[in-house]
């Protein structure tokens, strides 16, 4: 018999997860249907996102070559029947307090400092870059972590050197470049383009560097349709750039670094970016997101 999710303590609550203590070693991560942009939490849900993302960052958690998070499988005997299919067993990590971000291409807050200054977290970049150019090479452009309704903070690689010490800030950095690197080419495969994607890391009990959160879902990666990819304009996506775009555009009637919440998104804006989610999963894993879930559905 399954568990109750009011059998676990409630340990926090984030912009789109929260965190149950299973024990002193493993955790229950649940992924809700909340979408945040901007740094705050829209209304109302995406239907089936919680899924969508937990499929997706196992399906690249078996992917990818690097240690991470996982303490059980999407069906674990210790996740409650309320949350199955959106949850997931961790283990319990010391997360660092940075977002490791890798950059393949100039677009989002990249692109606006680029233009102001020519940099991208104190990385110097050519002249002459535009809109989804693609960079000579993948850069390392690390975030502070904002709680609900602060922003975000792009920071330099030697600010991450001052707060962490030299050898853990490159090995963050080797590891997001090796990460992306290896989701990059996945999602070539698949005809489409990892723009840029965000990764959060911890340390397990050993002091290993482990790989934890989501990992690659539309909600932390900016992902492209590669037959339609054109240098110079606002790329379609499968992500929550959708999302961005309605509140950014006249018809949202809202000014984004206002501090007034956002409006309602509307139920066009919604059921388009819960097709865009799943359209995501399906074509990186091959798989049928009802078909997938099973059971857990």
């Amino acid at each position: 018999m399954r568990p109750e999710l009011s059998d676990y303590t409630h340990l926090s609550a984030g912009k789109v997860r929260e965190i149950y203590e299973i024990d002193a070693d493993t955790l229950l991560m649940v992924a809700t249907d909340r979408i945040s942009a901007f740094d705050f939490a829209l209304e109302p849900l995406i239907p089936d996102k919680g899924r969508v993302l937990t499929a997706t960052s196992v399906f690249f958690f078996e992917q990818i070559d690097f240690p991470n998070h996982l303490a059980g499988p999407i069906d674990d005997p210790r996740i409650p029947e309320e949350v199955l299919g959106r949850a997931l067993v961790v283990k319990r990590l010391e997360m660092i307090p940075f977002e490791c971000v890798a950059r393949g291409y100039l677009t989002g807050s990249g692109l606006k400092e680029y233009k102001a200054d020519g940099t991208v977290c104190g990385i110097e970049l050519p002249a002459g870059l535009t809109e989804a150019s693609k960079l000579a090479e993948p850069i390392f452009t690390p975030a502070t972590k904002a709680e609900q309704g602060d922003h975000d903070e792009n920071v330099s690689f030697e600010y991450v050197v001052d707060k962490l010490g030299e050898a853990r800030a490159n090995e963050l950095r080797d590891a997001t470049l090796k990460i992306y690197s290896e989701a990059s080419r996945i999602a070539e495969e698949k005809g489409i383009i990892l723009a840029d994607t965000k990764l959060e890391f911890g340390l397990d009990k050993d002091g290993t560097l482990v790989l934890g959160d989501e990992v690659l879902t539309p909600d932390s990666s900016r992902y492209w349709p590669a037959d339609t990819y054109e240098e110079g304009k606002v790329q379609p996506s499968f992500d929550k750039q959708y999302v961005r775009n309605w509140l950014t555009s006249e018809k949202s009637g809202w000014e984004p670094g206002s501090e007034t919440p956002p409006p309602a998104l509307p139920g066009s804006v919604v059921e388009a970016t819960r097709e865009r989610y799943i359209e995501a999963y399906e074509r990186l894993s091959g798989e049928k997101f009802h078909s997938w879930l099973g059971d857990c559905v």
